[in-house]
């Protein structure tokens, strides 16, 4: 059993940086790839970014690609999400996730356990 508790959102202006920051519970977090989601008002959950359990391998949605960023401290048991040159259209809940070890890495039915998730608001 991992619990997740994702900290960091808040409101920013455009173009402006936050750091996701997302705390696992349990000795087992670096077995887990991790990931973060997001999920604007009245759109599905969409994927934002992946690292594997070393942290040598990343995935990133084409729409943040070059301005964010993610890694983990498997020492700290946490995955990171730097998010730079924010646009309004970043803005929604940010939610990380584990892996469940099959699936496709960007599909949200491939995770096993979810944050409660945090508000990123991204003003004009």
């Amino acid at each position: 059993q991992v619990q997740l508790v994702e900290s960091g959102g808040g409101l920013v202006q455009t173009g402006g940086s936050l750091k996701l920051s997302c705390a696992a519970s349990g000795r087992t977090f670096s077995s887990y790839a991790m990931a973060w989601f997001r999920q604007a008002p009245g759109k599905e959950r969409e994927f934002v970014a992946f690292v594997n359990w070393s942290g040598g391998n990343t995935y990133y949605a084409g729409s943040v690609k070059g301005r964010f960023t993610i890694s983990r401290d498997n020492a700290k048991n946490t995955v990171y999400l730097q998010m730079n040159s924010l646009k309004p259209e970043d803005t929604a809940v940010y939610y990380c996730a584990a892996r469940a070890g099959v699936g496709t890495y960007y599909q949200p039915e491939s995770y096993l356990y979810w944050g409660q998730g945090t508000q990123v608001t991204v003003s004009s």
